[in-house]
């Protein structure tokens, strides 16, 4: 969480966003990797276009029906990117 980008759309959220993202931290401290991939109500998803180094593709993660994160994995750390309030502005 130490990337300005996500630093500033964090502290920008309204109170029903910041609660959301919240509890899904909550949930994601509960679930190993392979769950994560597997939750339905996280939706984790490939944005298309991505490089083929695995390391470098970006994932999105659902925290509401219209807010989506940004994420990517590094070893066993998720790092947020980016938070969209707009559904549609995660995959661009």
């Amino acid at each position: 969480m130490n990337l300005r980008d996500f630093q500033q759309q964090l502290v920008r959220l309204d109170n029903e966003n910041t609660l959301a993202f919240r509890n899904t931290l909550r949930k994601l401290l509960q679930l190993e990797w392979n769950q994560v991939y597997r939750d339905s109500g996280l939706n984790w998803e490939l944005i298309q276009g991505q490089p083929k180094n695995v390391e470098d593709r970006l994932y999105t993660i659902r925290v509401t029906q219209k807010f989506r994160a940004v994420v990517s994995r590094d070893g066993a750390w998720m790092v947020f990117h980016r938070l969209n309030a707009d559904h549609d502005g995660a995959y661009t």
